[in-house]
């Protein structure tokens, strides 16, 4: 038996990335998964034969979280729902970087950043976490934050915004469910090898110095992500509650590594 076995996860951003692996490891656990992405395409085909459990691939809903608020998460909230009664696991993955210096950066990117971000998870919650107490339903919810909502970089304005508020969000949700039975709690990335940052890693000094930057030396790939997932989502993880867990290496605990002695010296 898995550790999540019996339960019914539905998993937004889930056709590629961190939250792929994520679906994939909550299958591997025993879940049953639903699959979100902005529209369906052979990316999603291919996520949902990735995730094929002995019933078959599967199901993806697909729509931008986004727009219009806050109509599209309730539509695709409830979707879900139609394909799958039982869903009382909620994993909100999706979400929008943007690297744009603050100067000039318009309002319409920051809007959408927090829409995506912060604004869909809110509707989304509310709307599963409703449904659960209604049924009495002991629910479990992760949200995916970043290391970015405890460090900053320089032109990273917007989303960094909306990664603090997902940290303070599950905080302020846990004191607000928890006595409902609803268990609320978060995991934060550090830099890993995906599909958004594979441009700038493939900068072997910029690789190297991320490497160095991240106390056990490594730059992973997403898969790193499944297991603090199922992990947090297990009865194992029964009496956490509004955490948020970094899987960053250790990267948010070194405040500044030590350059490579060889740059040292070719600087002088």
């Amino acid at each position: 038996m898995g550790m999540l076995s019996g339960r019914h996860a539905f998993i937004t951003g889930s056709t590629q990335g961190i939250g792929l692996e994520i679906a994939i490891a909550l299958r591997d656990a025993g879940a049953s998964v639903i699959l979100h992405g902005t529209r369906h395409h052979e990316a999603a085909a291919q996520a949902a034969e990735r995730c094929r459990s002995n019933s078959g691939p599967a199901v993806v809903v697909a729509g931008d979280l986004a727009e219009p608020m806050p109509e599209a998460p309730l539509r695709l909230a409830e979707q879900a729902v139609q394909l799958n009664a039982d869903i009382d696991t909620l994993v909100c993955n999706a979400g929008t970087f943007i690297d744009d210096p603050f100067l000039k950066m318009d309002f319409t990117t920051f809007d959408r950043t927090m829409k995506l971000n912060v604004y869909s998870q809110y509707v989304l919650i509310q709307y599963f976490a409703r449904r659960w107490v209604e049924k009495g339903i002991s629910g479990r919810i992760l949200l995916v934050g970043s290391i970015n909502g405890k460090l900053s970089e320089q032109t990273h304005v917007a989303y960094d915004t909306s990664k603090g508020a997902v940290d303070a969000m599950i905080r302020s949700l846990c004191v607000s469910l928890a006595p409902m039975g609803i268990r609320v709690n978060g995991m934060a990335p550090g830099l890993l090898l995906t599909r958004l940052t594979e441009p700038a890693l493939k900068n072997d000094r910029f690789r190297r110095w991320m490497e160095l930057h991240t106390p056990n030396g490594q730059v992973p790939g997403p898969e790193v992500c499944g297991g603090a997932a199922v992990f947090l989502l297990s009865d194992a993880a029964e009496h956490i509650h509004g955490q948020m867990l970094y899987v960053d290496g250790g990267m948010s605990s070194w405040q500044q590594p030590d350059p490579p002695e060889e740059w040292m010296n070719s600087a002088s």
